[in-house]
């Protein structure tokens, strides 16, 4: 099941949290919601953003050495 989660903090902080989505299809799916909330001021995206089509990808960052 896919869920869009908004929780507003006391501090007037807003974030938002998808579920169930894979890939780049969360960003566009909540893409709506930032146009009523204004800019972004940080983004974490979670594992699930790099599976396509049921394909799990690891993500290499370069490491110096």
């Amino acid at each position: 099941m896919k869920e869009i989660i908004i929780d507003v903090m006391d501090n007037g902080e807003v974030k938002v949290e998808t579920k169930g989505f894979k890939g780049a299809s969360c960003l566009a799916e909540s893409e709506f919601i930032k146009k009523y909330l204004g800019a972004e001021m940080e983004r974490e995206l979670k594992p699930t953003y790099y599976e396509k089509d049921g394909i799990k990808t690891t993500r290499h960052l370069p490491l110096c050495g």
